[in-house]
Order: C-alpha cells, then sequence, then structure tokens
C-alpha cells in the first residue's frame, strides 16, 4: 500500500487543478486521494474503499477532470461538448455535492459540468445538456427520463464513477444502472467507491470493472478517531424534551438530527419549534427546493437544527459539522456509520450522540457488535430512564455473543424482532441504571408480541384515523 505523499504538486497533477485545490485550502492529500489519483491518472479501473469525510470525491474528481483536460475548448458548438464522463449517485444531495466539487476543482481548466437529479423542474435541465456538457452528475432516475426525452447521449463517456455503490445497491437501483450501462461505450475506464465494500460490491465489481485496482485505506466498517461516541438513556417519552436540553445547555449551534420516518421527523421539527429551538425537517417527501433551501439555512447558521431520515445519511458535506445525534437509531448498523460520517470530516473533530430508549437495546447492541467498540452511556441528571427492576437484570449474559444480534437479522435490516411466546418482564428501561449492561439482558416486554392475526401497521393506522381495508 503507498504511503501518503507529502503534498498534492507530488501527485503529478496539472497547475490548473493545483491552484484549484490551493484555493480550497488544501495542502496534504487524504490516504485515499493519494493512492487513488495515481492509479486513475493511468487510466486503470478503480475499487475504492474509505469511509465517509475521507475525500473520496476529491480522490476521482482531480484524476478525471485531468484526463479529459485535453478536450477542454471554447467552441460553442454543443457537438464540440460531448459527455465525456458520467458520474451516478444514489441522492439528490450527493449529486449536488459532487457537481459542486468538478466546478470548484475545474473551474481554471474550461471543461463544462452538469448535474441532473429528480425533484426539480426538467427544464433548465434540458436546456444546460442541449447547450453541451463534457462531465455529467446524475441520479440513475432522472437521467432515465433524460435518455428517454432524448436530451442527452452517451454514445462518448470515456469515463463512468459509481459514487457510494453501496447505497446504490441498498436502493434498489441496480436495474436503472444496467439500463445505463447498455447505453454506454464497452470499452470506458470504470470507477466504483463505497464508503464499505461489502461481498456484494465486490460481485459488483467483478461484473463491472476490468482488472481493477483495489484501494481500501480503513480497515471494513471503520470511523475516524476524530468522531467520540456517547449513548444518553433516556425514556422514549424524554426524548424530546432531552434533545431540547442538550442544544440548549451544550452549545450546540449546528446538530444534525436523525429521526426514523419522514412523519416523526416533521412532528420532531414541529415540536423543537414551539419549544424554542430553531429546527427544519428534510425528507424525501419535501419537494428539492425545500430540501435544498433546509439545507442552505442549515449550512449558513441561521437553522441549528436539522432534522433528517436517512435520506441525509450520505452526500451532505457540512464543513465543521460539531455534532450528529440519534434521536432514534438506525435499523441496519451500517447506517449508523454512515450517518455519524456527516461529522468529524476533513480533519475535523465530531460528536455522535445517541438518544436511546429501552426498546432499541437490541439495535444498540447490533451497532456495537458492528463497529466492534462499546459505546459510554451517559445519563443526563433530570432525564433518569427508569431504574425499576434492576436487581433482576444484572445477570447481564456479558459472556453470551451468540444472543447478540446477527448482521443480516430481521434486527438489522428493518426494526426489533418479534418477541411473541416470551414470558412478562420487568420493565425494561431499567438496563440503562448501570454504567454499561449488554442488551441482550433487557427482556422483551418493550415491544408487543406479533402474531398472525396481529398485522404490522394497524396500531399506527388506527392512531391516524382508522384502519385501512386491502383490497
Amino acid at each position: 500500500m503507498t504511503a501518503p505523499v507529502p503534498s498534492f504538486s507530488d501527485l503529478g497533477l496539472l497547475p490548473e487543478l493545483l491552484q484549484a485545490v490551493a484555493e480550497k485550502g488544501y495542502t496534504e492529500p487524504s490516504p485515499i486521494q493519494a493512492q487513488a489519483i495515481p492509479v486513475i491518472l493511468q487510466g486503470l479501473d478503480v475499487m475504492g474503499g474509505a469511509q465517509t469525510g475521507t475525500g473520496k470525491t476529491a480522490g476521482f474528481t482531480l484524476p478525471l477532470l485531468q484526463r479529459l483536460a485535453p478536450h477542454a475548448n471554447t467552441s460553442a458548438s454543443p457537438a464540440r461538448h460531448p459527455v465525456r464522463a458520467l458520474i451516478l449517485t444514489p441522492t439528490r444531495e450527493l449529486a449536488a455535492q459532487v457537481e459542486e466539487s468538478v466546478r470548484g476543482y475545474g473551474k481554471h481548466l474550461g471543461l463544462r459540468p452538469a448535474v441532473v437529479f429528480g425533484g426539480v423542474d426538467i427544464v433548465p435541465q434540458i436546456q444546460a445538456l442541449r447547450a453541451g456538457v463534457e462531465i455529467l452528475v446524475a441520479t440513475p432516475g432522472r437521467l432515465l427520463d433524460h435518455v428517454q426525452q432524448k436530451t442527452v447521449m452517451l454514445g462518448q463517456v470515456e469515463i463512468l464513477v459509481l459514487d457510494e455503490a453501496d447505497r446504490m445497491l441498498d436502493m434498489g437501483f441496480m436495474p436503472d444502472i444496467r439500463r445505463i450501462l447498455a447505453l454506454l461505450p464497452a470499452k470506458r475506464q470504470n470507477l466504483l467507491f463505497s464508503a464499505t465494500l461489502s461481498e456484494e460490491i465486490k460481485r459488483l465489481a467483478d461484473n463491472l470493472l476490468h482488472q481493477p485496482v483495489l484501494i481500501e485505506v480503513a480497515r471494513r466498517n471503520a470511523m475516524t478517531e476524530l468522531v467520540s461516541h456517547e449513548v444518553h438513556p433516556v425514556r422514549r417519552e424524554r426524548k424530546r424534551d432531552l434533545l431540547a436540553h442538550l442544544v440548549r445547555t451544550q452549545n450546540l449551534t449546528q446538530v444534525l438530527v436523525f429521526g426514523g420516518t419522514r412523519l416523526g421527523v416533521n412532528r420532531l421539527a414541529y415540536q423543537l419549534q414551539r419549544d424554542g429551538v430553531h429546527a427544519a425537517a428534510i425528507h424525501g417527501d419535501k419537494s428539492q427546493v425545500e430540501r435544498m433551501q433546509a439545507l442552505a439555512d442549515f449550512k449558513s447558521g441561521k437553522t441549528p437544527v436539522l432534522v433528517a431520515t436517512d435520506v441525509a445519511a450520505r452526500g451532505l458535506d457540512i464543513q465543521e459539522l460539531p455534532a450528529v445525534i440519534n434521536f432514534e437509531l438506525p435499523g441496519a448498523p451500517e447506517d449508523y456509520v454512515h450517518r455519524i460520517g456527516r461529522t468529524g470530516r476533513a480533519g475535523s473533530t465530531g460528536r455522535a450522540i445517541s438518544l436511546v430508549c429501552a426498546d432499541e437495546h437490541e439495535k444498540l447492541a447490533a451497532i456495537e457488535k458492528f463497529i466492534k467498540q462499546r459505546i459510554p452511556q451517559i445519563i443526563i441528571p433530570g432525564f433518569e430512564p427508569d431504574a425499576s427492576g434492576v436487581s433482576a437484570l444484572m445477570h447481564t449474559e456479558r459472556d453470551r455473543p451468540d444472543r447478540r444480534p446477527e448482521r443480516g437479522s430481521s434486527l438489522t435490516r428493518g426494526g426489533a424482532r418479534s418477541h411473541a411466546g416470551k414470558a412478562p418482564a420487568k420493565p425494561a428501561d431499567a438496563i440503562f441504571s448501570a454504567p454499561y449492561v449488554p442488551s441482550s439482558a433487557v427482556p422483551a416486554a418493550a415491544e408487543p408480541a406479533r402474531t398472525g392475526s396481529q398485522k404490522p401497521g394497524r396500531q399506527l393506522a388506527a392512531l391516524l384515523g382508522g384502519v385501512r381495508k386491502s383490497g
């Protein structure tokens, strides 16, 4: 593995690119940049893996710009500006961020970048594409819309980048990606970048890449050491009060808060506003204009608290974001890594705070197993969890790893397991009265048992005004 080089000038980059890098204030490449840039400049395929916040975007953007630099021209003819590089991303926010990086690093070269994604008016995108662009950043669905309308041609693409490929798989984009691949020239350079390099990603790489160079600068599922982790045990009904308390008392002037559902995120932002904490919500049901405005207000400091679903777990590049708070733990342990990757970026320190109630104990255990570390638990005075029944829970089963949830179980892909048939137990909040008690020791009374006659979602539907009958 190549050791990091002392400066960008040692990577063989063009003066125009070095000038743009210097203007951004960067002097030393990150490990992924130091290793990926020389390889990409050679025209080789790459499978790159690095934790979020380590500079993957610049790692492929800078050499991509250099390889296309000979095509730069000032002609007004769209025919002189065909799409030569295609960068696919899973989310709108990530697409916008990548295009911003391409535009910033390439501003002295004369290449034309553009970005297309859904949720906004397609007409300005069509106008930009018809004027000619060399570098196109796109989400798969909107790109296929343009293909169908014949507003983009991909027959001259020389470089293909799949960014956050693991998220592409998670979001079910593979059928769209296969359709896009069929439109590209067979001979091209392929770059696959991902926060994690799972077995699924490696199988994808086998079908896409030609003799790729593997670059993995951090152990799988690793997280930056610049981020501190903490869990605050709390009763579910006091979570919002504790969140407002932390924002007010710990000088959290900019904090990204993750909720579990779109409805929950909207409600939490509204309740925080009512409590005097200025907050905004961002999720998939918001229009792209609303999402971009909320993000802009958050970055500028106008809105100190941004409440988001996992649509924001990747692609948000916020300089020196001091803290991320998990108001609800994610259903998949991998998403914990992606969420907290929004803080502790580019050499800055950060905090990852999780508000955990009793019925999230299995999710917490799965996260700790996934990241291979125990997270300190700190009880905030005035927000103590229910400590009743502690003595009955002191047989913690520390030495029974078989009781820990396995990756790939129903827990890691969506919520708590069914506890049908288990005996009633004492209140599960008691688990948090000790400094650390493994989640496997928590009784299962926190969630009602599900049976064949008890359909998931029926209780929620009843709360919203009645059960909707299926046809």
